[in-house]
C-alpha cells in the first residue's frame, strides 16, 4: 500500500504550487522530476525535502540504492501512486519519482574568473542547456540577468540536468546589479555578426560573457557593458541558437583556460 494515494494530500497540493515562482520563492523549494535529474542533486549535494516514488518501484533496480541512501541519510521517502504522482508533477508521463528540493543560496563565488551573463533568455530550454554547459565548462559563476526565464523553472531544471546544484547562481533584475557583480572585468557579448571572433577573445583572464535570447539577442544595455564577439558560419548558414553559441564561446574560454595554467612541454 502506497503512503500518500489522495491526490488532495497537502505535501501533493504543496508540490503542485511549486510549479509557479511565487511559491518557489516563499518556500525555498524546488520540484525536481525523474531518476537521472534526482540522482544528479543528490550526488552534487543538494539538499532534499522529501521524496515521492511510485509504489512499485521504490525498491526496484537501481532506484533501491539511492532510495536506501537517501533513507539512511534522513531524507522523507514516500510511496505515492501513479495518479499522485501525475497530480504533483508538469510532465505528461512521470518517470516514477520525483523531489522536493532546497533551493540553493543564489551566491556569488568569492573570487569568480569566468562569469556567464544570460540576458533576456526566456527559452527555459536554452537556459538550461547554456547551465549545464556552464559547469561543464567551469564557468564560477552564472548571473540570469534582466527578463531571464526563472533558474528553478521545472524545464530550465529538467534542461540543466543538475547543473544548478553544481555552480554558484545569481539573479539580477537589473543591468545596474548585474554591472556591480561584474566589476571591471572586460565584458564580451555574443552576437550574430561582429569584428571580433570568438577565439580571439582574452579568455585567460577574469572576464565574462554575455548571451542573449535567440529571437531579440543581446538588450540594449548588455550591448554598451561589452565588445560584441561572434562564432564564424560558413557559407550562408543561418546563425547558432543561444544554447549551442553560448556554448561554443565557453568551451573556447575553458580551452585558452587550460592552456593558460598548462606547464609548457
Amino acid at each position: 500500500m502506497a503512503d500518500i494515494t489522495s491526490t488532495s494530500n497537502p505535501r501533493v497540493k504543496q508540490a503542485r504550487k511549486l510549479q509557479r515562482k511565487r511559491h518557489r520563492d516563499e518556500s525555498g523549494l524546488c520540484l525536481l522530476e525523474g531518476a537521472r535529474l534526482i540522482e544528479d542533486a543528490w550526488r552534487a549535494g543538494a539538499v532534499f525535502d522529501s521524496v515521492y516514488v511510485v509504489a512499485n518501484a521504490a525498491d526496484a533496480g537501481t532506484w533501491a540504492t539511492l532510495i536506501g541512501d537517501m533513507r539512511a541519510r534522513g531524507v522523507a521517502v514516500f510511496t505515492v501512486t501513479g495518479a499522485v504522482l501525475s497530480a504533483m508533477t508538469e510532465t505528461v508521463t512521470p518517470q516514477g519519482i520525483a523531489a522536493l528540493v532546497k533551493i540553493p543560496d543564489l551566491v556569488s563565488s568569492p573570487t569568480p574568473h569566468l562569469i556567464l551573463v544570460l540576458d533576456r533568455v526566456r527559452d527555459p530550454g536554452n537556459a538550461g542547456t547554456l547551465l549545464r554547459s556552464a559547469a561543464a565548462a567551469g564557468v564560477d559563476l552564472v548571473i540570469f540577468g534582466p527578463e531571464t526565464v526563472d533558474p528553478f523553472n521545472d524545464k530550465v531544471l529538467r534542461a540543466a540536468m543538475g547543473a544548478h546544484f553544481r555552480i554558484p547562481l545569481c539573479v539580477c533584475a537589473d543591468w545596474a546589479d548585474v554591472a556591480a557583480r561584474l566589476g571591471e572585468r572586460p565584458v564580451y557579448v555574443a552576437e550574430a555578426s561582429a569584428a571580433l571572433r570568438y577565439d580571439e577573445a582574452r579568455w585567460d583572464r577574469p572576464c565574462a560573457l554575455v548571451v542573449g535570447g535567440e529571437a531579440a539577442g543581446p538588450g540594449d544595455e548588455a550591448i554598451r557593458h561589452g565588445a560584441p564577439i561572434a562564432i564564424p558560419m560558413h557559407g550562408q548558414t543561418e546563425s547558432l541558437n543561444a544554447a549551442v553559441a553560448g556554448s561554443v564561446i565557453l568551451f573556447e574560454a575553458a580551452r585558452q583556460r587550460r592552456q593558460a595554467t598548462s606547464p609548457p612541454h
